[in-house]
């Protein structure tokens, strides 16, 4: 894929500060600004999802991460932000369906098995959900402890254990 030129560059930092301020008008204004060519980049595609996300526009957050998945097939990015958007959709059977393969590829992204733990747990799948956060927390077990400490995705598991599994060691 060809890198963006230094005007693009210009357009897409605009688009994350605009993004980072809050404003979503604005970033669509300097992503639109960026060729058509160049739309298919994966770094403007990721800025574009970060935008539908803070609309909750998650039909086009899924179809982002999709484009993602076939530009880059080797980043968990896309897989991981196609299934949030999926889940987003209460389609989280689904969203579960399209990312378990990816955790065959990349067994060292911890958000993946914590995802499909949380895809479970809402499934009420509860000892699935459980294995799932053991093999996330295997990966990064500092990063999920910080993730799922005020996660609602994990609340049943957390109803079905009693707890998280770590308050006891604390």
């Amino acid at each position: 894929m060809e890198p963006l030129d230094h005007s693009e560059r210009l357009n897409l930092d605009a688009a994350e500060g605009w993004l980072g301020l809050g404003n979503e008008q604005e970033a669509r204004a300097e992503l639109a600004k960026i060729p058509a060519d160049k739309q298919e980049h994966p770094e403007v595609l990721d800025v574009w999802w970060r935008v539908h996300a803070r609309s909750r526009d998650w039909s086009a957050c899924e179809r982002i991460g999709s484009r993602l998945i076939a530009v880059l097939p080797d980043s968990a990015h896309g897989w991981i932000q196609r299934s949030y958007a999926l889940h987003e959709m209460r389609r989280t059977q689904e969203a579960f369906d399209l990312l378990r393969p990816a955790w065959e590829k990349f067994q060292d992204i911890w958000t993946i098995a914590y995802n499909l733990a949380c895809y479970c747990a809402q499934l009420e799948r509860l000892e699935e959900a459980r294995i799932w956060l053991g093999r996330a927390m295997r990966v990064d077990e500092n990063a999920v402890r910080r993730a799922a400490a005020d996660d609602p995705d994990l609340k049943p598991l957390w109803e079905h254990l009693g707890g998280m599994p770590w308050e006891a060691e604390e």
